[in-house]
């Protein structure tokens, strides 16, 4: 089985929409370890804020097979890929580390996946497991944390 680490959004509807998500990774993938929810600012656009979180599941299939899950997912929640790159999401579910993988392609699939530079990725996967090392760069996802700009500036965390 693979560790797969995803980082969880949404803006339009929030609450519903990311509750539902994770209802659907607990339902497909079992237990999962999830992080809280935090109220972020849109980054790249002018929108709505975002709730973000993070999970950990465990999956007996492929990146690619993953992420082509996820994106089925995403459809189902209405999510709209017409408009920019950033914009506002119904529900965007991306896979930031799975084990020690490093990729690069096809498409959006990249692993570490580069949004891992954001407070609203970072943050709760270091909280969920802050000893991971991330592949190709030798640290901890707490260090990374702990040497972003945004490290200890207050976050709302959310109820679900």
């Amino acid at each position: 089985m693979h560790r797969a680490y995803l980082s969880l959004g949404s803006n339009l509807d929030p609450e519903a929409n990311l509750r539902s998500g994770i209802d659907a990774l607990r339902a497909h993938f079992g237990e999962l370890v999830l992080s809280r929810v935090y109220r972020t600012r849109a980054v790249g656009f002018d929108g709505d804020d975002f709730l973000n979180a993070a999970a950990i599941i465990r999956t007996g299939m492929d990146p690619y097979a993953l992420n082509a899950w996820l994106h089925a997912l995403e459809d189902a929640h209405g999510r709209d890929r017409s408009g920019p790159r950033f914009g506002n999401r119904t529900l965007d579910i991306d896979i930031v580390l799975f084990d020690d993988v490093v990729l690069d392609g096809p498409g959006n699939l990249h692993l570490p996946r580069p949004e891992l530079k954001h407070a609203f990725v970072l943050r709760p996967l270091a909280e969920i497991d802050p000893g991971m090392v991330v592949p190709g760069s030798g640290q901890t996802l707490a260090s990374l944390w702990a040497a972003h700009p945004e490290y200890g500036q207050a976050l709302e965390a959310v109820a679900l």
